[in-house]
Formats: structure tokens, C-alpha cells, sequence
């Protein structure tokens, strides 16, 4: 009988890193990440159904402000890499530690709306087990909290002490 242990192991020698290729769709066209795939792994602030919906961020204040938090939040989670970074738009890629999946996790900033859109996708797979959503909120809370440490609300009002 094989140990799981011993699986798990060649598992890992043999199947390579899954990180799977880089979206072509990946950025903003006209203000809009772009959509979901109907499968359930993918969470977005612009998906117009329940199961893909997730919250955008706010900020009030500068975008590049924002940007700064945002991408404070990004290099303080394990296994991520901001790859894109211009104008209003990032693209950070997110990998799991046993196999290398890679998911990619983008923002818009749309500093009319003083609102972050936000969409987190798995490359590979067809569930995430919910994983995209999990992170999209911790992201979430995250910057939440920079926000306060830097005495504002997370609206962006400055707090009285």
C-alpha cells in the first residue's frame, strides 16, 4: 500500500507547476475588466450575477493614494507578484503553495467614481473552492485597515482622536 505521503511527493515531481498561460483578455477596455467565465471560479465587482458578484473597494483622496495601499496589500500576502502597474490598473498574480496554480487578481481604479473594481480569477480548474472570494475579501479587509491605521475611516474621512 502507498503512503499518502509518498503521493503527495511524486505527485510533486511529476506534475509540473500548474500556473497554466497568461489570460489575453487580462486589463481594461472601456472602464470594464473583463467578464467572469460561467464556471465558478472567478469572483468580480462587475459581474452582473450573485454567484460572480464581489463589492468593489472605495477610497477617497488621491488614486495614486490608493494605488500605494493597494499595492502595500499585495506584497504583504504570501505568494504574490504585481506583474502589471500603470496608469489605473494592476495585475497581481496569486499562487497556491502546493502546486503553483496561479490565479490572476486585477484592479481599475476609476478615480471619477473614487471606486476600485476588482476581479480575481483562477487560470486553471474549473471550482476554486472558493478561493478567489476568500482572498478578494481579505484583500478587502486589508486595505481596510491601512486605511484606518493611517487615522481615516475606510471611506478615506480623517478620524479625531
Amino acid at each position: 500500500m502507498i503512503k499518502p505521503s509518498l503521493v503527495i511527493l511524486l505527485s510533486m515531481l511529476i506534475l509540473p507547476k500548474c500556473a497554466g498561460t497568461r489570460p489575453a483578455d487580462l486589463g481594461v477596455t472601456h472602464g470594464t475588466l473583463g467578464p467572469c467565465p460561467s464556471s465558478p471560479n472567478c469572483v468580480s465587482s462587475q459581474a452582473s450575477d450573485k454567484a460572480h458578484y464581489v463589492a468593489p473597494l472605495y477610497y477617497r483622496g488621491a488614486l495614486t493614494e490608493a494605488k500605494k495601499q493597494i499595492t502595500l496589500v499585495i506584497k504583504s500576502m504570501s505568494r504574490a507578484k504585481i506583474v502589471t502597474d500603470k496608469g489605473n490598473y494592476i495585475h497581481a498574480e496569486f499562487s497556491s503553495a502546493l502546486f503553483g496554480f496561479v490565479d490572476d487578481v486585477e484592479f481599475y481604479f476609476d478615480d471619477t467614481q473614487k471606486t476600485i473594481q476588482i476581479k480575481s480569477a483562477s487560470r486553471l480548474g474549473y471550482s476554486d473552492f472558493g478561493v478567489n472570494r476568500r482572498r478578494v475579501e481579505k484583500i478587502r479587509a486589508t486595505f481596510m485597515k491601512y486605511a484606518i491605521s493611517k487615522n481615516r475611516d475606510p471611506s478615506g474621512n480623517q478620524q479625531t482622536q
